[in-house]
């Protein structure tokens, strides 16, 4: 067969390479978060980037209970001390919670009633409490008629504290759940050995109160 014979035209249309259709530039599709929502989440990664990482899991580890271990013969004589006087002070105040009495509360009846005439620094001073503990203490105790302001029996110009009848009540009522502890506390021990322990307590107070 022969050539095909195109015409200049057509054969310039055949040397254009067909240009591809541009299509329009597509927006950027918006969220559906809400400002407040974008807020939140990036708060919530702030905080956990802050977050420690995390710990092993301790849950068999348990301290021993008093007696055992660092909180028995094996402890120091400082925590002792301390644990001793925390489980008796939380005895005493189980006991005395019945008659609406707070150990500190106690504490300051006994003192007046052995001491009367204390100051408030002194008072607070052989209560081993605060002078603004003490302050409060004694408002109450005033308040529910437990004491009094008297005159002193020889400077009967000054004023002293002292225990009501019903104050007195209150106190002997306080005394027999504390004397019930204290049988507790000398159960198993010697007359000898009690008198050991007193004197060393007396000694450690006496001793550090010197030295601070």
């Amino acid at each position: 067969m022969g050539k095909v014979e195109l015409s200049p035209r057509a054969r310039s249309g055949l040397a254009r390479k067909p240009q591809p259709r541009k299509q329009p530039a597509r927006k950027p599709r918006k969220s559906g978060k809400s400002p407040a929502a974008k807020k939140s989440a990036a708060a919530r990664k702030k905080i956990a980037a802050r977050k420690p990482a995390r710990e092993p899991d301790l849950a068999g580890v348990r301290p021993p209970p008093p007696g055992e271990g660092k909180r028995g013969e094996k402890g120091y004589l400082a925590y002792l001390l301390r644990q001793a006087q925390a489980a008796v002070r939380l005895t005493l105040e189980r006991a005395l919670a019945d008659l609406g009495v707070t150990p500190p509360q106690f504490v300051v009846l006994t003192m007046l009633k052995a001491y009367p005439g204390l100051s408030g620094a002194d008072l607070a001073r052989v209560a081993l409490l605060t002078p603004q503990t003490v302050g409060v203490i004694i408002r109450n105790l005033e308040r529910d008629g437990a004491i009094r302001k008297t005159p002193h029996p020889v400077h009967g110009r000054l004023l002293q504290w002292t225990l009501t009848r019903r104050g007195l009540t209150q106190l002997d009522r306080c005394r027999r759940h504390a004397r019930a502890l204290e049988r507790r506390l000398m159960a198993g021990l010697s007359a000898k050995t009690q008198g050991t322990v007193r004197r060393w307590l007396s000694k450690i107070a006496a001793d550090l109160q010197q030295a601070g």
